[in-house]
């Protein structure tokens, strides 16, 4: 076998998934992201674990064909799919071309204490729910996050900026694209776990894969007893060590002639650079003599994720100034989840925080939780009516595109009748009132019209909300003059959601637009 040409399939794969996968998170005017986004990530083991989990759909079996992939011949799942593990390959690939070393990797010991343990926590956050572990550690998330928060913002200024200056010349090619400020805690922490991740692929290759990440240790479990394995036909070897200087996973042994097969990516790095015909992908059956009986009834494991803690809001538009002593603070009992969630509980046990529906969101209405679902939603997006936006009358994009299954895909009409929360008047707080003076911002912008404006004092009108239409999109709290928490209407959350009473035909509107909102 053409062993350089098994590498060169490899890196030409490896290279086309990274692209589409991040494309899916850059498609600034959602041209393509809504109708590929399943069949590019089909493939991805934890979006597809929990898909299957969140709805038994047989369309969602892309982790089983992983497990049965890895059977045959290793983890090429981790070399050749998964996007954080390329990123991983460019950050080694650069730190080889740096150095000045003849043999850049050295063989390192194994840390299957760490792993497993990493392992054993992601399965017991499975198996209780606790989505906010599979968060913290599936690579596919942690991947999305880094695009959404970190090179996103990157493109959508170049986007915005170059289409101002074709604009002047009369060129509408390219138009400007609403960008919201990331959180600074998320943002900082995006920012810390790309560093470690860097850091340690820089120094030392795959140590991530093979120390943190639970995936590359569940499949490790699998690579084990796979069908075809690299080995050593130990007559042939000269030791030159070009085979461990190329091993990124830094799993082989020269002295034992030995290839630790839990910790291998299947790069076929060492199978490209060995001139002496020493290193071979050979069926599980040539192997036994070579691997030794440890290897025998090694079998299987779940898998799936954790996030962390804590929250914080988008921060809000600078507003002007405004005395607040005798304002009454907005009293939200749950936050609002995306619609076709169902319920926040079922959305935190599910969603894994990848990003992807606040890439693909309009309006940026969607933002990265910090403490608004406390500990069990650390960075799952969440409604952000004050820093984001609203969510649009006839948008379900979010739905779409979701991976996990956590937001459902929902028809337009159910979408229209779907109560995520109920908006709640502070008369106390409202310019009308404290001010004497005109608004209405709140109820020109409701699009099922649960806002009316009613008689007040002379010719001023004051807001009145109708609940039973209400259906929680946050096109009156974000409009609204005054700065969180002291808004003169806001949204409180549904835990679950529920139906809204379809309204009169002829108080029904089209959705707001952003460019309209007076503020």
């Amino acid at each position: 076998m053409n062993y350089k040409k098994l590498k060169r399939t490899r890196v030409i794969i490896s290279f086309l998934f990274f692209i589409l996968t991040a494309s899916l998170f850059l498609d600034l005017y959602e041209k393509y992201a809504n109708e590929t986004v399943h069949e590019i990530l089909f493939m991805q083991f934890i979006p597809s674990l929990m898909k299957f989990i969140s709805t038994l759909a047989i369309g969602s079996v892309g982790f089983i064909i992983i497990i049965a992939l890895t059977s045959f011949i290793g983890r090429i799942y981790c070399s050749a799919i998964c996007p954080l593990g390329i990123l991983q390959d460019v950050f080694a690939w650069i730190a080889k071309k740096r150095s000045s070393k003849k043999l850049f990797y050295k063989k390192k010991k194994a840390y299957p204490i760490l792993r497993y343990s990493l392992l054993a926590l992601t399965v017991l956050a499975l198996v209780f729910s606790f989505s906010t572990i599979v968060t913290l550690l599936d690579p596919y998330s942690n991947f999305g996050r880094i695009v959404t928060y970190l090179v996103r913002p990157i493109v959508v200024l170049a986007n915005n900026g170059l289409s101002m200056a074709l604009h002047t010349i009369e060129v509408y090619t390219l138009s400007p694209v609403k960008l919201v400020a990331t959180p600074v805690f998320i943002l900082l922490f995006t920012i810390i776990v790309l560093i470690g991740i860097g850091y340690m692929s820089y120094k030392r290759g795959r140590l991530f894969c093979n120390t943190v990440c639970p995936v590359g240790s569940f499949l490790g479990l699998f690579s084990k007893i796979s069908f075809l394995k690299i080995q050593f036909n130990e007559s042939n070897c000269t030791k030159c060590g070009k085979c461990i200087g190329s091993c990124k996973s830094e799993c082989i042994d020269l002295k034992n002639f030995t290839v630790d097969h839990a910790r291998c990516v299947d790069c076929f790095n060492c199978l490209a650079v060995c001139d002496d015909s020493v290193l071979t992908l050979t069926s599980m059956k040539k192997s036994l003599g070579v691997e030794g009986s440890e290897d025998k009834g090694r079998r299987t494991a779940i898998t799936t994720g954790i996030a962390l803690l804590l929250g914080q809001k988008v921060m809000a538009d600078v507003k002007p100034s405004k005395d607040t002593s005798a304002l009454l603070v907005n009293e939200k009992e749950f936050p609002v989840s995306p619609p076709g969630s169902i319920s926040i509980k079922r959305f935190n046990d599910i969603c894994t925080g990848c990003g992807l529906c606040v890439a693909a969101c309009p309006t940026q209405v969607l933002q990265p939780a910090v403490s608004d679902y406390g500990l069990s939603g650390f960075m799952q997006p969440h409604m952000d009516y004050v820093g984001g936006g609203y969510c649009n009358f006839d948008c379900r994009g979010c739905g779409q595109i979701c991976p996990t299954g956590a937001i459902l895909p929902i028809t337009i009409e159910e979408k229209q009748l779907t109560q995520l929360g109920k908006a709640v008047f502070v008369k106390e707080n409202c310019v009308v009132y404290t001010d004497g003076t005109d608004c209405g911002a709140c109820s020109e912008h409701c699009p099922t019209k649960a806002v009316n404006m009613v008689p007040y004092e002379g010719k001023l009108l004051i807001p009145e909300v109708d609940q039973s239409i209400c259906i929680g999109c946050g096109a009156c709290e974000h409009p609204c003059p005054l700065d969180d928490p002291y808004k003169a209407i806001y949204v409180n959350g549904n835990a679950v959601h529920q139906a809204a009473e379809k309204p009169k035909e002829e108080e029904q509107t089209t959705a707001p637009v952003e460019e309209d909102f007076p503020f």
